[in-house]
């Protein structure tokens, strides 16, 4: 069992809205190991009604896992990283989309904003990568991000390699494993799973 006993986790979401369910499980299970939580949700993981979730119920179970209502706009999440909020930052799932704007220090939503904000501390940001075009558009975003310092990957492969080549999926239930790893400042191996 890992334990993170009041180790300050910020636990953010962009809209890789398939994986929500098991996200959500991550949550509890870096709560069950001590962690304090701050939710943390992109403008389209705060808003976006999908078969999946409702937007509403997105934000409910956030509160009902960390006991916060989540931070959803900019102002928000801007005083993480002066205010030294986070000892860690977890993005779950982490789009191609937020992976690109990490990538090229593009801070316009909730989730890119704080991961900006948090880096300045050189803490460790963890990313659990989810996104179909991760292995062609997405690799090379990938790939920077992993030359960063403080920036750190969840395990990771493919979720459907006949049907989507080009995809790839966190193992979320390594993220306590993989923040445990980060604030130790190394990496969790094997990265491929």
């Amino acid at each position: 069992m890992i334990e993170l006993m009041d180790a300050r986790i910020g636990c953010a979401m962009s809209g890789s809205f398939c994986t929500f369910k098991a996200v959500f499980e991550a949550w509890r299970a870096l709560k069950a190991a001590g962690a304090a939580l701050t939710p943390i949700l992109s403008f389209n993981a705060a808003s976006v009604d999908t078969r999946f979730y409702p937007a509403a119920e997105t934000r409910h179970i956030m509160e009902e896992i960390t006991g916060k209502a989540p931070l959803m706009a900019l102002n928000q999440v801007e005083p993480i990283g002066p205010k030294k909020l986070l000892d860690a930052l977890v993005i779950a799932p982490c789009t191609g989309n937020t992976l690109a704007k990490l990538a090229n220090g593009i801070a316009d939503t909730p989730v890119t904003l704080a991961a900006k904000s948090h880096l300045r501390n050189g803490r460790p940001l963890v990313i659990a990568v989810s996104s179909n075009d991760a292995l062609s558009q997405n690799a090379r975003s990938i790939g920077q991000l992993m030359s960063m310092k403080h920036v750190y990957f969840v395990p990771f492969g493919q979720d459907d390699a006949l049907g989507k080549p080009c995809s790839l999926v966190a193992k979320f239930d390594l993220i306590p494993e993989t923040v445990a790893a980060a604030l130790a400042g190394r990496q969790i191996q094997p990265l491929l799973r």
